[in-house]
């Protein structure tokens, strides 16, 4: 991990890591040059993700909630799940079958809070899966207040034609059709002050040449959620976005069109020169979930980026 555990200030005083404000204490680059086989663990991450955010103060804004977080497993899903947990909310957590790894620890800092966690292992590209994971969250937590979709699929590409018919369908089905098989089968069970957060990105508001499936689904993300918002409105749910900037999580690593040196090198761009860990990104959830908190905030794209703005 490249820093120090003190950085000189003004006076000659020093402060430790711990001391330090999160802005400035959270890793920058250079990162391991790793690569990792799809889709990705975070067990086998050289430079593990910060996600247990000991600077955050819970304060009990989703005691008795049940909340459905997808990809929870690993990276931000993890972050957020853990979170919520600390939040006072029991956690259903969805994630693919070779990342039960992984799934096991998120599982098992859960309990540590004692919340309950309900481990959901299976592929959202398949419809039913999805409104089995909803029925199963309902039937044996006993009722669904968030709903999170966040797992997504994601390679870059250096041309349009690179982007095969099947790699543009199986991105599609993961990051956008699974939030609308998702959210259908959620709605029918919540109840006013209930939330639905999905995870967008800057590619979504700002285009990446690379990406070029991924950001049109992330892109796509946006407008349901704006839409869906309008349409929920009524019935007291509240639906809203984050959109991250690179976030360390194994997505990257495990994206088959990087390489090692620029993993070295995420989130270098970003005006704060380093890529957010899930820690920093996950607050915004709980916000977003918590109706004590975003009562009157439904339709937005909450941007997370390093310093990178923009209208969209």
């Amino acid at each position: 991990m490249a820093r120090s555990d003190s950085q000189g200030q003004a006076g000659g005083a020093t402060q430790t890591l711990e001391e330090q404000p999160q802005i400035q204490a959270e890793p920058k680059p250079p990162y391991p040059q790793q690569k990792l086989n799809k889709p990705g663990l975070e067990a086998e991450m050289e430079q593990q993700p910060r996600w247990r955010a000991p600077k955050y103060k819970a304060a009990g804004k989703l005691e008795g909630k049940v909340a459905l977080v997808t990809g929870g497993d690993s990276g931000i899903g993890r972050a957020v799940a853990y979170l919520y947990a600390r939040e006072g909310a029991d956690v259903a957590i969805v994630h693919l079958p070779q990342e039960q790894r992984d799934a096991d620890e998120t599982r098992r800092a859960i309990e540590e809070e004692g919340r309950r966690c309900l481990d959901l292992p299976g592929d959202l590209t398949d419809p039913q899966f999805c409104r089995d994971a909803v029925e199963r969250t309902v039937r044996e937590l006993g009722r669904l207040d968030v709903l999170v979709s966040n797992a997504a699929w994601q390679n870059r590409k250096a041309s349009l034609e690179e982007i095969s018919d099947e790699e543009w369908h199986r991105t599609f089905r993961t990051n956008v059709d699974a939030y609308f098989h998702l959210s259908k089968a959620a709605v029918k069970h919540m109840q006013p002050g209930s939330a639905i957060i999905a995870t967008s990105s800057e590619v979504g508001l700002m285009g990446e040449k690379a990406l070029l499936d991924y950001g049109a689904t992330k892109g796509a993300i946006n407008a349901f959620t704006k839409s869906l918002a309008q349409q929920l409105a009524e019935k007291g749910i509240r639906v809203n976005a984050v959109a991250p900037g690179p976030v360390w999580t194994p997505l990257n690593p495990a994206d088959q069109g990087t390489t090692p040196e620029k993993i070295e090198k995420f989130g270098a761009k970003q005006p704060m020169k380093r890529a957010a860990q899930p820690e920093e990104i996950a607050p915004a959830y709980v916000f977003l979930a918590s109706d004590a908190d975003s009562s009157y905030v439904t339709g937005i794209v909450l941007q997370e980026m390093g310093g990178l703005t923009t209208g969209g």
